[in-house]
C-alpha cells in the first residue's frame, strides 16, 4: 500500500469488491482493493455461487426464452413494488450481461438442468416461471477463484487484514480513504464492505425481524460483515434504504449450520400450525417459505416419524439420527407413540393433526399434492421417489423457526448507477457502492437462490465502472451503464 494517488479504491474483496476492481481495471483506471479478513472472498465464497440473470446464453442452450423485462416484472411483484423500479430495471437489465462477462473470464455453467443450488447448470432459484438460477462450478469459491484471476491479471493490487478505518471528505466530494492512520488518495471509492449481519447492534436497530430467532439463531455471513458501510455512509449524510429487509432461512430449533453442514430434514415430513393444519409445501423457495412460516397463529412444527428419521444421512451436524434422538431424549423435540399423544405435547387439536397426516399420507406417497402442489416442487428438484408415508412411530415434532440469518439489505441507497445518494436524493461525487452495501435492490423479498450474488457482482461490476469513468473526468448518466459490449 503506497500513499499515492489511485484512481480506484475499493474497500472489500468479496463479490461485489473484485466485480468492482477488475471492471475499474479494464477500463485502465489504477485500482487498489482493500479486505479486512485475510483472504479475498467474503460472503460470495460461503455461497453456493447461484446467480439470479434473464436472457442469458445458458437459458439459450436450453431452448428458454427469457428477458429482462419479464424479469424485472417477476422482481417488483414479488416485492409488491416497494423498491425504486428505475434501479430494480438497471440490476435487471445489467444480470444477464455480467454472467456472459463472468463466463468470459472463464466461470463455468454448463447449458443443463440443474437439480440444486450444487450441481452446475440452471436451477429454479425462487418462485419464478422461468428458471433462472445459474449455478457455476465450484460454487461461490469458483466465482471467487475466477474473479481473484482476473484481478491478479489486471494489476490489481490487494492490501489484506486491513480494515478501513474512514473516507477522506473535501469540499463534499470523496477523495480516498484512511487504512492503518494512513491517507490513501483516490479519484473514486467503492463500497463493498458486505452488510451487518455480524454485527448484533446494527441487527438489533436494522433487522430486529432476526431475533425471531431467539438463541436459536446463528449467522452464515462472512466474519468481515460488519457493516462498515453504514459507518463510512455517515461521513457524507448518505440515504438509508432497505431497514428491516434481510434474509432469514427457515430452520429447526437445533440448527446451528448451513444445510452443507446440518444436512437436510427428512423428505417424509409434514408442516402444521398451531391449530393442527399444514399450511404449506414443505419445499416451497425460501423466497416464500420464511414469510408463510413466520405469519403461522400459533407458531410452526415439523412432524416425522421414525422411519423418517432413521432414513436421514450420516455424517452431518444437525440432521442426523442420533442427533434428532438425543433432542428427543432430551424432551426439547417431541416425541409420541401416537399423533394423538403428540398433538397433546404440541398443544394442537388431535383431530387436526391426525387429519392432516392422513390427508399427506394419502396424497404424497402416491406422487400427489392437491393442496400444495408439492410433487411439483419435489420434480423440478430432480427427487424421482415419492416420500414414504408418515405412520411409523414413534412419531417427533421440532419447531420451525426463522432462524439463519444469511444477509441484510439495509445499506447505502444507491442509484442505477451504483453512486451513493446523500439525504436529499443526490449522488455524492467520487463515491459508489454495491452488494450488501448498496442498498434498494435487495428488498423486502428475496426473489430465490443467486439474488445476493447477482445483485453483488452485478452492480459491483456497475460501480467499478462508474467509478473509473469517474477517474477518467467522464460525465455520469442518469441511466445505468450499460455492461453488455465492454
Amino acid at each position: 500500500m503506497s500513499e499515492d494517488n489511485w484512481d480506484v479504491v475499493v474497500i472489500g474483496g468479496g463479490g461485489a469488491g473484485l466485480a468492482a476492481a477488475v471492471s475499474a481495471a479494464e477500463l485502465g483506471a489504477s485500482v487498489l482493493l482493500f479486505e479486512s479478513q485475510t483472504e479475498l472472498g467474503g460472503s460470495t465464497q460461503l455461497s453456493a455461487g447461484l446467480f439470479t440473470a434473464a436472457g442469458t446464453s445458458v437459458q439459450r442452450g436450453l431452448g428458454i426464452e427469457d428477458t429482462a423485462e419479464k424479469f424485472f416484472q417477476h422482481y417488483m411483484d414479488l416485492n409488491h413494488w416497494m423498491l425504486k423500479p428505475g434501479l430494480v430495471r438497471a440490476f435487471c437489465e445489467n444480470a444477464g450481461p455480467t454472467l456472459e462477462w463472468l463466463l468470459d473470464l472463464g466461470v463455468e455453467i454448463p447449458a443443463r438442468e440443474s437439480a440444486n443450488a450444487h450441481m452446475p447448470g440452471l436451477a429454479q432459484a425462487g418462485v419464478e416461471d422461468v428458471w433462472r438460477g445459474h449455478v457455476p462450478k465450484d460454487q461461490g469459491y469458483g466465482l471467487v477463484r475466477v474473479l481473484d484471476k482476473a484481478r491478479r491479471e489486471r494489476g490489481v493490487e490487494v492490501v489484506l487484514n486491513t480494515r478501513v478505518q474512514s473516507l477522506i471528505v473535501e469540499d463534499g466530494r470523496v477523495a480516498g480513504v484512511v487504512a492503518d492512520d494512513i491517507e490513501v488518495r483516490a479519484t473514486s471509492v467503492v463500497i463493498a464492505s458486505g452488510g451487518f449481519a455480524q454485527n448484533k447492534d446494527l441487527v438489533d436497530r436494522l433487522y430486529p425481524f432476526a431475533n425471531r430467532g431467539g438463541d436459536s439463531l446463528f449467522v452464515v455471513a462472512a466474519p468481515g460483515s460488519q457493516g462498515d458501510h453504514l459507518t463510512f455512509g455517515e461521513q457524507v449524510d448518505a440515504s438509508v434504504a432497505g431497514e428491516g429487509w434481510g434474509l432469514m432461512l427457515p430452520t429447526v430449533y437445533f440448527q446451528r449450520y448451513h444445510h452443507w453442514q446440518s444436512g437436510f430434514p427428512p423428505k417424509s415430513r409434514i408442516y402444521v400450525n398451531g391449530h393442527g393444519r399444514r399450511f404449506m409445501d414443505e419445499d416451497a423457495s425460501y423466497a416464500v417459505s420464511t414469510g408463510i412460516i413466520d405469519a403461522q397463529q400459533g407458531g410452526a412444527w415439523v412432524v416425522f416419524d421414525d422411519r423418517a428419521r432413521l432414513n436421514l444421512p450420516a455424517g452431518y451436524t444437525d440432521w442426523a439420527p442420533e442427533r434428532v434422538l438425543d433432542e428427543a431424549e432430551s424432551g426439547r423435540t417431541l416425541r409420541a407413540d401416537s399423533l394423538v399423544d403428540l398433538a397433546a405435547g404440541m398443544g394442537v387439536p388431535a383431530d387436526a393433526l391426525e387429519a392432516a397426516v392422513a390427508r399427506w399420507n394419502d396424497q404424497l406417497p402416491n406422487g400427489v399434492d392437491d393442496d400444495f402442489l408439492r410433487h411439483r416442487t419435489l420434480s423440478n428438484k430432480g427427487s424421482t421417489a415419492d416420500p414414504d408415508p408418515i405412520d411409523q412411530g414413534p412419531f417427533y415434532a421440532a419447531r420451525l423457526l426463522p432462524a439463519e440469518l444469511v444477509c441484510t439489505h439495509a445499506g447505502v441507497e444507491i442509484d442505477s448507477n451504483a453512486s451513493v445518494l446523500d439525504r436529499t436524493g443526490r449522488p455524492v461525487d467520487g463515491l459508489f457502492a454495491a452488494g450488501e452495501a448498496g442498498a434498494g435492490i435487495l428488498g423486502l423479498r428475496y426473489v430465490g437462490g443467486g439474488n445476493a450474488v447477482a445483485n453483488a457482482l452485478t452492480m459491483g461490476r456497475i460501480a467499478g465502472l462508474g467509478a473509473a469513468r469517474t477517474a477518467r473526468g467522464e460525465s455520469m448518466t442518469s441511466t445505468a451503464l450499460t455492461t453488455a459490449g465492454i
